[in-house]
């Protein structure tokens, strides 16, 4: 039997796992999967820091082409291992097979974005992109019994052993591949990494070792998460998320993305600095929503390190707040007009109050971004009235980082893939890729 090594366990190592699984492939390899997180419940999809919201859709979640029945798919695994058992039988049209799941006699959580016409017309007449998308929310509270699940399915298979608690610290390339790690060092026959984002530092040693496997990347994504009072959204919850790009007045694209209604704003914690992000509970929920507009920023020849560019953008803000592991709060009308927050208003913000500080994120974003974000912000309030208010609050930063394209075709018996490859952007699409790798291998 082949070794197979197999770094992180989120996301795109599903996939890849399901991959061998479904082709008969799993019993050709002894397989050990290194993750850092302490347990199976504090691995890379831990659903902490995961909304648990799987979407159907081609224009959005990475820079693959993924077929329609491959994310059908993904969907269905994921909802299976979430508990929920289809009513209809049959798939012929496989939207409305989804659409069946129930759980307790509790359909998922569905939402189609944009399929009135009128309402695609509308965003679209006032200059924003609509992109369409099916999406099935499990929530994060679900989403930790997902997790569980899954791991259980795999431990059938005597032929996989989980080592966690166990930090990667370098790898080194065939024809055997050597991962050298806190717990010692081990040689493989193949090799999957799939780390996510928070592999970064990993990456970056892999990336300065082997430069021939990585394209240049050149994108960051900055910017905020932004809360606000369910009201002033609910007119589209039928479609869960509002997913719009908008060329503002600064040239910059900026976006709205990771949409989370009645939901919480939550950290994303790395090792040198802190972040927000935002999730949804299926059984617990709030009276607001929160959702992510961030400013993609394209940088050109000689800068090389947009990762770094937003690491330190997000670090100033920590600095700002005091703590590494605290973010800035701030209502809108005050960003706009360049004040201090002192005090919220009829917002009440569903971060904990110890995770942040009432302060100026003026102070962190370059003036182009913060153009950016309010030219956005203004210009939705056209469409969806109220999301301008001068007490909805703003979290900063938040940032996504494009990773460098891993090129998979270069090192024999080499996979990297989900986030951390630079080629997807979400849970489905890393699931995806890794399924199709291991398919197609």
């Amino acid at each position: 039997m082949k070794r197979l090594g197999i770094v992180g366990f989120g996301a795109a190592a599903i996939g890849f796992l399901e991959g061998l699984i479904e082709t008969g492939k799993i019993n050709d390899y002894e397989i050990t999967v290194f993750e850092k997180g302490k347990d199976h419940m504090h691995n890379t999809i831990s659903g902490v820091r995961m909304d648990g919201k799987i979407f159907i859709s081609r224009g959005m979640g990475g820079e693959l082409d993924v077929p329609l029945d491959i994310q059908y798919k993904i969907v269905e695994l994921y909802l299976t291992h979430s508990g929920y058992k289809p009513t209809l039988r049959d798939k012929s049209n496989f939207i409305e097979y989804l659409k069946s799941f129930e759980r307790n006699g509790r359909k998922i959580e569905f939402g189609e974005s944009f399929s009135s016409e009128e309402v695609y017309k509308r965003f679209y007449d006032h200059g924003f992109e609509p992109v369409k998308a099916y999406f099935f929310h499990l929530g994060t509270d679900v989403l930790r019994e997902t997790n569980n699940n899954l791991f259980e399915y795999f431990t059938f298979f005597k032929n996989i052993q989980f080592l966690f608690n166990t930090i990667v610290e370098d790898i080194e390339l065939g024809p055997k591949h050597k991962v050298v790690a806190n717990k010692g060092e081990f040689t493989f026959d193949e090799l999957v990494i799939s780390v996510g984002r928070s592999g970064h530092k990993l990456m970056d040693r892999i990336k300065e070792k082997y430069p021939q496997l990585v394209k240049e990347n050149y994108y960051v994504d900055i910017g905020i998460r932004y809360e606000l009072p369910n009201h002033v959204m609910e007119e589209f919850f039928d479609m869960y998320e509002v997913k719009v790009r908008y060329r503002t007045r600064t040239g910059y694209m900026c976006r709205l993305f990771c949409q989370n209604p009645s939901g919480k704003v939550t950290l994303e914690k790395y090792d040198e600095f802190t972040t927000v992000n935002g999730y949804s509970d299926t059984y617990h929920k709030t009276d607001n929503t929160n959702f992510a507009v961030l400013v993609t920023t394209r940088f050109t020849e000689p800068f090389k390190d947009p990762t770094g560019y937003g690491k330190n953008l997000a670090k100033l803000a920590n600095i700002l707040a005091g703590d590494k592991e605290k973010v800035i709060l701030q209502t809108y009308g005050d960003f706009k007009e360049y004040r201090r927050t002192k005090r919220i208003g009829r917002v009440y913000p569903t971060l904990n109050g110890n995770s942040f500080i009432l302060g100026d994120a003026n102070l962190v974003f370059p003036s182009k971004i913060r153009e950016s974000l309010v030219d956005f912000i203004d210009n939705l309030d056209r469409v969806i009235k109220g999301v301008a208010y001068f007490d909805n609050l703003l979290y900063a930063v938040e940032v996504k980082f494009y990773s460098n394209k891993f090129c998979n075709d270069i090192v024999e018996n080499l996979h990297v893939i989900g986030d951390c490859s630079g080629w997807t952007r979400s849970i489905q699409y890393a699931t995806a890729m890794g399924y199709m790798r291991a398919i197609q291998s």
